[in-house]
């Protein structure tokens, strides 16, 4: 079985990049949505309520994500704490699902996380697909997506491992500057180039 690791930056098009592919009926795994169902589960939110306060707390005793947000993102190492909590759980949830789908007998999947290199999740992927897009179309997607400013949307970016750093990384890019159609035959050359690899 092979585990490829989808990443981009924001407004990069990772998403459409992943409906496309789960349409192929490829197994895909979220770990942006195994993020959100580890922060609602009793114990790890009774852990960040411990650590971070009852202010994050909502009166019917949810998670407060925005006040949760602010105090993280504005703290480095509130923020390294809260990933302390999280990070070791999405890990083996992760490897839960991969091995799931490795005894239905599926021979590739796909690993959809957005800080697939800056969470360090590197070596549960066989290999790295990056999407890329021109820096003024990533503006633009974010500025409509988001309705914000091209000042926030630059922020955003600029807040986020540059695109450079992650080509190190990568074993293949797909540059989604341009249309569907052509994001769809870049995605089939891509699929096309892993018959060429070993799946075991």
């Amino acid at each position: 079985m092979k585990v490829i690791g989808l990443t981009g930056s924001i407004g990069s098009g990772k998403s459409t990049v992943s409906n496309i592919l789960a349409k192929k009926n490829i197994s895909i795994i979220d770990a942006d949505k195994i993020s959100r169902e580890i922060l609602n589960k009793g114990n790890t939110l009774q852990e960040i309520f411990d650590c971070f306060g009852d202010e994050i707390k909502n009166s019917d005793g949810s998670l407060n994500r925005k006040k949760l947000g602010n105090i993280v993102f504005s703290d480095e190492s509130k923020l390294v704490k809260l990933n302390s909590i999280t990070h070791p759980k999405i890990k083996e949830e992760i490897k839960d699902k991969i091995n799931f789908y490795k005894n239905k007998g599926e021979k590739i999947i796909i690993l959809d996380a957005p800080l697939l290199i800056e969470a360090n999740l590197i070596d549960m992927v066989d290999l790295i697909l990056l999407i890329v897009c021109s820096e003024e179309i990533q503006i633009k997607r974010i500025m409509s997506r988001d309705n914000i400013s091209r000042q926030e949307a630059i922020l955003r970016i600029n807040a986020q491992m540059s695109v450079d750093e992650k080509k190190k990384y990568a074993d293949y890019i797909i540059d989604n500057s341009y249309t569907v159609d052509e994001l769809k035959i870049e995605i089939e050359k891509f699929l096309d180039s892993l018959e060429d690899v070993k799946i075991e």
